[in-house]
């Protein structure tokens, strides 16, 4: 069974895990899919998020997807991702999509990932009109696109904290504006991403996006391998 987890439900894991369902569903492998996030839905992001019911966010969209295509396994794990828990969630073999909103967990999930063998980790984040997609592919205890952390200052060296550590307050007041649209096309190309990894057609590491500009730019690096 091929094994997909989804860290962070917010806007960006709202808007592919639909169609990331859709494709595998009807797809000849069976998958199961694990939502991996401790927040909670509120009605202020229902601007960009959906979600039918208020609730834990893995827990609620875990349960619609399930009635949704039942062709596939859901499972939710209402926490966010920490150093202590990390360990029985990413496992040898996944395929990971990284959803969230800074960099302390990026990092984190980043440097676990380098420790496996084999994984693939697709790593989706976006300001207000721009984004990116990273990918990092490991076969055979060998890195055959760059970790995350590499070309990405920020997220080797991240300034901020993940939602693990802070405050109910500080959760309520924490996050600068997103728009959908921009979730949407980040989303997008999270997929595309994936597509080009189950074909073995993957032929770069990054890629840039800018939905008022129109900007979709690849970025292979040096020393990257096609896949």
């Amino acid at each position: 069974m091929r094994e997909i987890k989804i860290i962070g439900m917010g806007g960006i894991g709202c808007a592919l895990l639909p169609f990331l369902a859709r494709y595998l569903n009807y797809g000849d492998d069976r998958a199961r899919i694990t939502l991996i996030d401790g927040d909670e839905f509120e009605r202020g992001n229902a601007d960009r998020q959906a979600f039918g019911t208020l609730g834990n966010k893995a827990k609620v969209k875990a349960a619609e997807m399930a009635r949704e295509f039942q062709g596939l396994s859901f499972r939710a794990v209402p926490e966010y991702i920490t150093e202590a828990n990390i360990a029985p969630y990413i496992l040898g073999g996944d395929t990971i999509f990284l959803a969230v909103d800074n960099h302390k967990t990026r990092k984190l999930v980043s440097e676990y990932c380098e420790k496996l063998a084999a994984v693939t980790l697709i790593s989706g984040g976006n300001d207000f009109i721009d984004g990116n997609v990273q990918i990092h592919i490991r076969e055979d205890g060998q890195d055959r696109t760059a970790p995350i952390t590499r070309f990405h200052p920020e997220i080797q060296s991240p300034r901020d904290r993940s939602p693990a550590e802070m405050s109910c307050e500080e959760l309520m007041e924490r996050g600068a504006p997103q728009l959908l649209f921009t979730n949407l096309a980040v989303a997008s190309a999270m997929l595309n991403a994936f597509y080009g990894v189950c074909e073995a057609k993957l032929q770069f590491g990054e890629v840039y996006l800018d939905i008022v500009e129109g900007k979709s730019n690849p970025v292979k690096r040096e020393g990257e391998r096609e896949r």
